[in-house]
């Protein structure tokens, strides 16, 4: 019986790839969150300089931060330290924070505290995971995929384009952008699994879309905008709000494209082979899913057309599908985002304590304290854009529309060009997860998937939030144009 040696065995060749590319991943991690803490410090040594070198003139104008609003903003970066460091849900954080603060250090009461609780938000993510589940479940989700492949003859990269002039399409006649998205992202993020584009880009023309035609004449938002600065006694044009928020989304759209083509991430692995399956295969549907195509029909109408809540309509049309499958009760129930549900919901309701102790006012009013008025745009824009995306755009937009009418009375700027970069910086970076249609998306990724849309999207949201706000003051401010 001979004895043979025993020798090492070489590494897999995909354990030498893996262990390649995490030097460069931590890198890229690295460099991304080094260039967000430069940029928010640079941002808050703009707010802050003057107070920092002509203290008697910022005492004069401005009060300091008080200790109420500096210790819940340092507790808003250690969360988002804690957050990106461990897979900690940091909306749980963020229903503690607010319950710690504001019970312990405000001495608010929990009724209070939960004032500002996001209901309808969380039912709008609670009816359509749970209506979507059951799409899915049966089938009728991947008859929309083969359909949409199909449409395009197999050039799955114009879907996204598809994607983003419906829902522009969608908010420009009047829908509200966040129920767009709630219509248009179940089939597109479960297109962009069956044909290999990254869900995160499909996801970004879904929400840009949105936002492209979400300032029309007939929109909520594009009528807020209008009404909020006639009232403020400087109007601006509502077609010209329109096309530059439809321009400036289309640019970022590109620019998406670019940076993931450059990135490599355009495609989430080869699915030119798998296309041509999904094409081949059947789109006639069948019992469930014609009743189930036929309730989301009924629900564009109610949503569309009537103006009825989605959370509710879409609880109720998933609620008569599951009088067709009482026995998978569990799983459609289960289908239900409830990470999405505690990560939107403790954010908002954090940032919400946030207003209300006046961290977000004083920010915006040290910014107008300034002194140059091209300059006290750009960081009303960069204020706004951080502060939009993790509460209400709508909320804010009601807050700061009104501070620039100090601005505009002693400057020559335009009002409508203004007030649009303001409005356009507010929205744009709603791509954030912890917007309503950023959390949209990740609830409509696959469950396995979900932890790394969440984080693919939150640095894609903190590359949105450096750049876009500075792209629509470069071109809308400084130009006149409007």
């Amino acid at each position: 019986m001979t004895k043979t040696a025993l020798k090492p065995a070489p590494p897999a060749e995909n354990d030498l790839r893996e262990a390649s590319s995490v030097r460069p991943a931590r890198k890229r991690r690295v460099m991304l969150i080094s260039v967000a803490a430069i940029a928010f410090l640079g941002l808050l040594a703009l707010v802050m300089g003057r107070a920092i070198f002509a203290p008697a003139a910022a005492a004069d104008s401005e009060p300091p931060m008080t200790s109420t609003q500096i210790i819940p903003l340092v507790i808003l970066v250690v969360m988002f330290i804690v957050a990106t460091k461990w897979p900690v849900n940091i909306g749980v954080m963020g229903l503690v924070a607010s319950f710690g603060v504001g019970y312990f250090m405000l001495g608010m009461s929990d009724k209070e505290i939960l004032a500002d609780f996001p209901a309808s938000i969380v039912l709008t993510i609670i009816g359509v995971t749970y209506f979507f589940s059951m799409a899915q479940h049966n089938g009728t989700i991947d008859i929309i995929v083969r359909s949409c492949v199909r449409m395009v003859r197999g050039k799955t990269m114009l879907l996204p384009w598809v994607f983003f002039l419906v829902a522009a399409a969608l908010t420009s006649l009047g829908t509200f952008s966040p129920a767009a998205v709630a219509l248009l992202a179940p089939a597109a993020i479960g297109f962009a699994y069956e044909s290999r584009i990254h869900p995160v880009l499909m996801g970004a023309f879904i929400i840009n879309g949105a936002h492209a035609g979400g300032f029309s004449p007939l929109s909520v938002a594009g009528v807020l905008v209008h009404d909020i600065s006639l009232e403020n006694g400087f109007p601006i044009s509502p077609g010209g709000l329109f096309v530059a928020s439809f321009v400036i989304n289309l640019i970022l759209s590109v620019l998406t494209v670019v940076v993931f083509a450059l990135l490599g991430k355009l495609r989430d692995g080869d699915g030119s082979a798998h296309m041509a399956e999904v094409a081949a295969g059947s789109t006639r549907p069948r019992g469930q899913q014609i009743f189930t195509l036929a309730l989301i029909g009924a629900m564009l109408v109610c949503a569309l057309g009537f103006g009825l809540p989605i959370g509710f309509v879409a609880l109720s049309a998933g609620l008569l599908l599951a009088l067709f499958n009482i026995k998978a009760q569990q799983k459609f129930v289960a289908g239900i985002s409830w990470s999405t549900v505690l990560l939107v919901a403790g954010m908002i309701t954090y940032v919400s304590l946030l207003t209300h102790v006046g961290v977000i006012d004083t920010l915006a009013h040290k910014a107008l304290a300034l002194g140059a008025p091209i300059l006290i745009a750009l960081v009303l824009c960069y204020v706004i854009g951080v502060g939009s995306a993790f509460a209400s755009s709508t909320a804010l937009l009601a807050a700061f529309i009104p501070l620039a009418g100090p601005l505009l009375a002693v400057s020559s700027l335009s009002a409508s060009g203004t007030v649009a970069a303001i409005a356009i910086a507010a929205t744009v970076v709603d791509v954030s997860p912890f917007s309503t249609a950023g959390a949209l998306v990740v609830a409509n990724a696959h469950e396995n998937d979900r932890q790394r849309v969440y984080k693919q999207l939150m640095y894609y949201a903190g590359g949105i939030v450096l750049a876009a706000p500075a792209l629509t003051w470069a071109l809308l401010v400084p130009t006149g144009i409007m």
